[in-house]
């Protein structure tokens, strides 16, 4: 399962996003957030929240969506390289693991008193926090992850989807919540096309009178298009990487539009995953041809 771009939308939506992934702690004054690529190694520091004018710690997140043997080391790995180019810093790793079985079993140390590493793990917390906090939309994004009866998560489809577009956020973070909640659906329903996914969320609205059905599909079907499986999946990604570009870089000439639409799931599925170390659209997906 791909990661790095829903949990990077997730935790720029605010503090509130740190303390659901972090299983409760806070954000002491101000953070600014951004992602991060230590230059000469080519280390990607994924979720980076860096004091805003006082002296509190740096954390640097790292989700881990599987297992991964060299986890731990790989974040000691990173938080040594960021504490290199910055050594008048303070810096704390964490660590989040969907499932606590997915972490290594060695480096007993971790998450003691005085490591510098933080373990969290979701499993171990978060079906207690869907129950007591239902209408905190930045708990409702992760019950695709966490819920694994498939017809209990439908039947939760529609109120998910409600929290998000009904809670007192920014518009900024709303769209990169319900960014996140559709890409776990998908990430989750691979047998599903994208429009039934859509009717899935949104089971109060007729699906042809929502913004997305429109944005998505409506093109598609005037050209006999959005059939099967993979065409479905691809529909979805490439809608969520044209909002992304859009929202980073501005308006998307028509040619962008197109070579992302007519792009594979691996293709769609790598320039997802380097939106954000991308300086311009044709960094990303190439420049135009004639």
């Amino acid at each position: 399962m791909k990661t790095d771009h829903p949990i990077y939308l997730f935790l720029s939506a605010g503090a509130e996003a740190f303390r659901v992934l972090t299983g409760g702690r806070r954000l002491e004054g101000a953070y600014r957030f951004c992602s991060l690529t230590i230059k000469g190694l080519e280390r990607r520091l994924d979720g980076i929240f860096e004091p805003d004018g006082h002296g509190g710690p740096v954390y640097v997140v790292e989700f881990q969506g599987q297992a991964a043997a060299a986890a731990w080391y790989n974040l000691l790995t990173k938080i040594g390289l960021y504490g290199e180019q910055y050594p008048e810093r303070d810096v704390l790793g964490i660590a989040v693991f969907l499932r606590e079985s997915d972490a290594p079993p060695y480096l007993s140390r971790v998450s003691g008193a005085d490591s510098p590493v933080l373990g969290v793990y979701l499993d171990r917390f978060l079906h207690e926090w869907l129950a007591r906090e239902p209408d905190n939309p930045f708990v409702a994004v992760f019950a695709p992850l966490v819920i694994q009866d498939d017809a209990e998560l439908r039947a939760h489809a529609p109120q998910l989807w409600r929290t998000v577009q009904t809670a007192p956020l920014s518009p900024t973070a709303r769209d990169a919540l319900a960014q996140v909640l559709e890409f776990w659906f998908f990430e989750r329903f691979r047998g599903l096309t994208a429009k039934e996914i859509w009717a899935m969320l949104n089971l109060l609205t007729p699906i042809e009178e929502t913004r997305a059905y429109q944005s998505i599909f409506a093109e598609g079907e005037a050209k006999g298009e959005a059939k099967g499986e993979a065409k479905g999946e691809a529909i979805g990604k490439a809608s969520v990487l044209k909002r992304q570009l859009s929202h980073r870089f501005g308006a998307l000439p028509a040619w962008a539009e197109g070579r992302i639409e007519a792009a594979s799931i691996a293709q769609l599925d790598g320039w997802l995953d380097g939106i954000f170390e991308a300086t311009s659209v044709e960094a990303l997906i190439g420049p135009k041809t004639d």
